[in-house]
């Protein structure tokens, strides 16, 4: 793409905006009415049907992706620094291939977890990729996870994550798979169109002169919004039962 044709934008702005960005974040992360999961009017249509329901299923697929904080923090983390579509495609397939894998065969085969601690672990990927982006494993430890399988690791615990929340439903046997499916889909149509933006908001902000010094503090607000997930997390997963 031909970075002159944009204009630059002004850097106080851009840091307005990320801490706006970062604050939404951590007061979703805050409230249980953003949690991530199924509403109660999803829930109700989910646990109504029956038969095959392919449009309905896939705007809530879309739907979940759209509005799940958690997926787009963690891949607004893994594009930050990839310049190519080429590139941001491969890293977007294997999150997807891990994220569709998961949801799937958890909820055929009905492989089950604490949705707390697959939350939480949700949460450590956001904070894992902003420690990459700040190439702090290989300044604290002197080496870095290969990234390619740590997204595709992680997206695996992303589906998973939505998984256990199907799970918790009363779902119809019949067009189970179909509907299954088709919500699937409607994830990935959600993936795309939310990337879009994401990828259109940050190539304006790369064409910044402050990109490079708001860019330390972006992944800085990244990490906590994760650390954020993960105490919320943890802390539903002890006060469980209580």
């Amino acid at each position: 793409m031909n970075n002159a044709t944009l204009p630059p934008l002004d850097g106080s702005t851009v840091r307005r905006v990320a801490l706006l960005i970062v604050g939404l974040a951590l007061l979703f992360a805050c409230s249980p009415i953003w949690a991530h999961g199924v509403n109660e009017n999803d829930k109700a249509f989910i646990e109504g049907a029956s038969g095959v329901n392919i449009i309905p299923y896939m705007y809530l697929g879309a739907k979940h992706m759209v509005t799940g904080y958690d997926h787009l923090l963690f891949l607004a983390g893994v594009i930050f620094f990839l310049y190519r579509l080429k590139d941001v495609g491969a890293y977007v397939t294997l999150f997807a291939v891990g994220h569709s894998t998961t949801l799937l065969l958890g909820v055929l085969f009905d492989i089950r977890a604490n949705p707390f601690l697959i939350d939480a672990i949700i949460g450590l990927s956001v904070v894992y990729k902003a420690i990459d982006n700040l190439d702090g494993f290989r300044t604290w430890f002197g080496f870095s996870p290969n990234p390619k399988a740590a997204v595709l690791i992680f997206g695996f615990f992303h589906g998973f994550g939505l998984a256990t929340k199907i799970q918790e439903l009363t779902l119809a046997q019949d067009g189970l798979i179909p509907n299954l499916i088709s919500f699937n889909i409607g994830v990935e149509m959600g993936q795309f169109m939310a990337l879009t933006v994401i990828l259109i908001l940050m190539n304006f902000w790369r064409r910044t002169d402050s990109f490079r010094r708001s860019a330390i503090f972006a992944n800085a607000a990244l990490m906590t919004a994760g650390f954020v997930l993960i105490g919320f997390q943890l802390s539903g997963y002890f006060m469980q039962g209580a």
